[in-house]
């Protein structure tokens, strides 16, 4: 008995300091893990990232120091960790492998994050998809387009391509061409599109307004139409003004083009 006892003694003065080591690792890197993870889930909180990014990314990070901690205390306890970490670094491969399109639809969310090339309730024209932001999620974006139907886009064809955002500078310039007839007055014609544009509050006084003539075609003299509006009034201004200068120059006389062709006949003696 008293042999049984003292090789229990001699075990734990050779193994104890080692497994009270690796027991204190485990605590303080358990905590030091929950306060890392709660900061970097806080910091996000604070810079209006998505709420479900924030979270997964306090679990990611929680996970990841936890698995260093657990790697960390086993080393200490004598345990050859380098095998057990090329079995996580083949098991990571494999499933990176079968998760790549995943991980970079992820990657991108995360890029979007830090470069915010758009908000949610911004209209942007990206992937080939053009609409309102209604959500950014971890692996996608979800757009909603003019006519009110729900596209959910990969963030890595987001990422991947132009992304044009129309409300990121508050204002927009309404783009207009007119064409008027050759035996049209274009003087007269430009005063008439000015007085329109004028008269428009929605119109910006800053930049100024731009009315010129921009090409002679084939059947019209055509006038560039350029007023400055907010991003908001854009689509309201450029369906109202293009009516209202069909009718304002219907009424001033003034002809507003369409294709012609002048038809010349030779009458040859037989």
């Amino acid at each position: 008995m008293g042999a049984a006892m003292q090789k229990v003694m001699d075990v734990c003065a050779m193994y104890g300091l080692s497994v009270l080591s690796a027991l204190i690792i485990l605590v303080v890197g358990w905590v030091i893990a929950r306060i890392v993870s709660g900061i970097v889930e806080k910091l996000m909180t604070r810079a209006n990232v998505e709420p479900t990014i924030a979270t997964f990314t306090h679990h990611l990070v929680y996970i990841g120091a936890l698995t260093f901690v657990i790697i960390a205390a086993l080393g200490k306890l004598g345990i050859q960790t380098t095998q057990f970490i090329a079995v996580l670094g083949a098991a990571g491969l494999a499933v990176g492998l079968a998760l790549q399109g995943s991980l970079a639809n992820f990657a991108a969310g995360f890029l979007m994050i830090i470069f915010r090339p758009f908000k949610v309730g911004d209209f942007v024209e990206a992937a080939g998809t053009s609409g309102t932001v209604e959500a950014m999620q971890i692996f996608t974006t979800q757009i909603k387009t003019p006519d009110n139907k729900t596209v959910i886009v990969p963030n890595a064809k987001i990422t991947g391509d132009n992304i044009t955002n129309y409300s990121a500078k508050g204002t927009r310039r309404v783009d207009m061409v007119v064409g008027i007839a050759y035996d049209a007055d274009i003087d007269k014609a430009k005063q008439v599109i000015e007085e329109i544009l004028t008269a428009d509050e929605r119109v910006l006084k800053d930049p100024p307004l731009k009315v010129a003539v921009v090409e002679l075609a084939d059947s019209s003299v055509n006038l560039v139409v350029r007023p400055w509006v907010n991003a908001a009034d854009y689509w309201d201004v450029h369906f109202e003004t293009t009516e209202a200068v069909k009718k304002r120059l219907d009424a001033e006389g003034i002809g507003i083009s369409f294709p012609q062709r002048d038809v010349h006949l030779y009458k040859h003696e037989g």
